[in-house]
């Protein structure tokens, strides 16, 4: 099952250009984002990651209306995301402020079971435990609002219902996203160090205990400005082909999953005049 929808996502990201925005936006944002954290800091650079996330929002929501509706153009795109903008949103505000009080309640735990002092370790596995399962049954609940028009505890209901009755076909879907990461990582990986291979060669006469001491501050010194840039244009190109797939292969795969129509028509408040024309309020 999870092949088939794969290729339905392949195709329709190469039969339709619009599907290409998403990550364009999503690579420009991860390339500014490299950029500003090694020219600015982590202080700037942490609270555009909000920002960027926010803006990200508009285009996912796009997508899977999109998708639902079978269209092609950018205005759709648009309209999609502003009207199920908050719908796409606010579940995961919801599932993050859950993981927060549960890592708050995790650790008064751990501090109360330890005589005052917390175990790091502890703390880490419960906290693994916790949020896994967590972001496993909920993962579609912005697929759900969207292809089903439901509201917050609605869509993460949905979510956790649709998981649960096909745990076999998500894991398999999982399974497929983590591949697709991989080889995206990995190909654009080797065209990194095939560019920077003058700066990187130091590193060839390194033993294992030296890389593994070095540090990411230390490589982006080795690697100097032109490296950083050459950074920034991997990190762009690797988001562009990865992220559009991505958000195509579980809008087709929520579809099949769900038997949901490739078109949902919304209800509209109007009436039909004396010679059957419809008029919208």
């Amino acid at each position: 099952m999870v092949l088939k929808e794969l290729q339905e996502a392949v195709r329709s990201v190469r039969q339709t250009p619009v599907l290409w925005i998403p990550g364009v936006v999503a690579g420009l944002l991860g390339a500014m984002l490299w950029i500003l954290l090694n020219i600015s800091g982590t202080f700037i650079t942490s609270r555009l990651v909000i920002i960027s996330g926010l803006v990200m929002v508009l285009f996912v929501a796009g997508t899977f209306g999109l998708i639902r509706n079978n269209e092609t153009n950018a205005g759709t795109m648009l309209r999609e995301g502003v009207h199920y903008y908050f719908r796409v949103l606010l579940p995961w505000l919801v599932i993050l402020f859950v993981l927060l009080l549960v890592f708050a309640l995790i650790t008064i735990f751990t501090i109360l079971s330890t005589g005052g002092s917390a175990d790091y370790g502890v703390m880490g596995l419960l906290t693994v435990f916790v949020m896994i399962p967590t972001l496993f049954l909920t993962f579609f609940c912005d697929t759900a609002a969207a292809f089903e028009d439901l509201r917050i505890f609605a869509s993460i209901r949905r979510s956790i219902g649709i998981v649960s009755d096909h745990a076999r076909d998500v894991l398999g879907f999982f399974v497929i996203c983590c591949v697709l990461s991989f080889i995206d990582l990995f190909v654009f990986a080797l065209v990194w160090e095939g560019l920077l291979f003058d700066k990187l060669e130091p590193l060839s006469h390194y033993n294992e205990s030296q890389l593994a001491a070095i540090t990411p501050q230390q490589l982006v010194s080795l690697i100097g400005p032109d490296g950083m840039w050459v950074t920034a244009a991997i990190i762009f190109f690797g988001v562009v082909f990865l992220v559009p797939l991505l958000l195509a292969y579980k809008a087709c795969f929520y579809r099949s999953l769900t038997g949901s129509p490739a078109v949902n028509i919304r209800q509209m408040t109007g009436e039909f005049d004396s010679k059957g024309r419809w008029y919208k309020y």
